[in-house]
């Protein structure tokens, strides 16, 4: 991935599309920060999920992974801190694809 393409994911929404009319964050809304790996600089909507949920970390289809149209793995790290609200309340970490 080139600077440009990163700079272009940085602080927009995992599935939005980057020239929809608002691809960034909606301020109501709680999101995980993807760290490293093909989604980096992503935010994931964590709206409404269950901390069992959380825990479990997710499976993002992407075409920038090892496999194109593959999974990036993200979890988050035992111990993080996590806050409640909106906005991002935890980070979820890189560890790996899946075809």
């Amino acid at each position: 991935m080139t600077n440009g393409d990163e700079q272009i994911l940085r602080g927009r929404v995992y599935g939005c599309d980057h020239d929809a009319p608002h691809p960034g964050p909606l301020p109501q809304r709680a999101y995980a920060a993807l760290m490293g790996g093909p989604l980096d600089g992503l935010l994931l909507d964590i709206e409404g999920w269950r901390p069992e949920e959380i825990a479990d970390g997710a499976a993002l289809v992407t075409e920038l992974s090892r496999w194109p149209g593959g999974r990036a793995l993200y979890d988050p790290r035992p111990g993080e801190p996590r806050r409640e609200g909106p906005g991002i309340v935890c980070r979820f970490h890189y560890t790996g694809d899946t075809p």
